[in-house]
């Protein structure tokens, strides 16, 4: 892979990872409880905390890739 592409694939892969935040961010303002009604505080936090595993899940691993195409493009050997 070239140095500019993988550069501006890692590059891509840390701007996902803002994007993941967001998501989760309004995913948690959605299932927020309401005085007028929406969904129970207890199905709230269950929601948050499995969503934060998922979101946490997908920034470990983009930022993984993110290292490996940075070393990639800098020219760095990489760890097997």
């Amino acid at each position: 892979m070239p140095p500019k592409i993988a550069r501006l694939a890692a590059l891509g892969a840390y701007g996902a990872c803002g994007a993941f935040i967001a998501l989760y961010a309004l995913v948690a303002f959605i299932s927020r409880p309401t005085p007028t009604g929406g969904i129970m505080l207890g199905l709230s936090v269950v929601t948050w905390i499995s969503l934060a595993l998922v979101v946490a899940a997908l920034i470990g691993v983009h930022i993984l890739v993110g290292k490996q195409l940075l070393a990639l493009a800098d020219g760095r050997p990489r760890p097997v």
